[in-house]
């Protein structure tokens, strides 16, 4: 195969891909059944998904406000050990 490049040995080895545009890729039958088996896998995902969500039992306690100190004393007390005792 003197001066037959590589593009030509594979043109010889496929006769129909003389009618093939080399401009133009597709993915073909393996692309569509790989796209086919990612969707149904994601599609059983979200399913279980929302079955594990509806399982899940969460209430929201309502928030708590902390006791308000006294107005009357501005100053912090002083405990019995800050206080030399």
């Amino acid at each position: 195969m003197e001066g037959v490049t590589q593009t030509h040995a594979l043109h010889q080895l496929v006769p129909l891909a003389a009618e093939l545009d080399d401009n133009k890729v597709t993915p073909g039958l393996l692309g569509f059944v790989i796209f086919a088996v990612m969707a149904v896998g994601l599609y059983a995902l979200m399913k279980n998904m929302g079955k594990q969500m509806k399982k899940i039992d969460f209430e929201e306690k309502p928030e708590q406000k902390p006791a308000a100190a006294p107005k009357d004393d501005a100053r912090p007390q002083r405990s019995a050990k800050s206080a030399g005792a």
